[in-house]
């Protein structure tokens, strides 16, 4: 597997960890649907959480910078047809989770966590 590919491995892993540290179950990770993804789907409460995990290794780039218009539109996309899919009834809710760090490194890793991030953008029907 690819470094970078190790590198989101990781970061995805410590996300869950995170999120269940703070009272979220966790039920599913890289969640798909055709050619869309859900980094992890997770429960709080009376809400459904779609969380976007972003991993770098420096600070040379910003993980939130990946996280673009179309990033926007596949991930709510997603977490729709999740919703039907499993006949959910709860409220949803898009978190970001973004960390800088390199598995095995003697440095602690940036965790930022952003809550409700976005609300899925409307669309105009003609």
């Amino acid at each position: 597997m690819a470094q970078h590919n190790l590198t989101g491995q990781w970061g995805e892993n410590l996300a869950c960890d995170f999120l269940t540290a703070r009272g979220y179950h966790v039920a599913e990770r890289n969640w798909r649907v055709g050619h869309l993804e859900v980094d992890i789907i997770a429960f709080k409460g009376d809400r459904i959480v779609f969380v976007e995990v972003k991993t770098r290794s420096t600070h040379a780039v910003d993980p939130l910078e990946a996280i673009d218009s179309k990033r926007i539109r596949h991930l709510t996309r997603a977490a729709n047809a999740y919703i039907v899919a499993n006949n959910i009834r709860h409220e949803a809710q898009f978190d970001l989770i973004l960390i800088i760090g390199e598995p095995h490194s003697a440095v602690a890793p940036e965790i930022e966590h952003i809550p409700d991030a976005f609300f899925p953008p409307l669309r105009t029907i003609r």
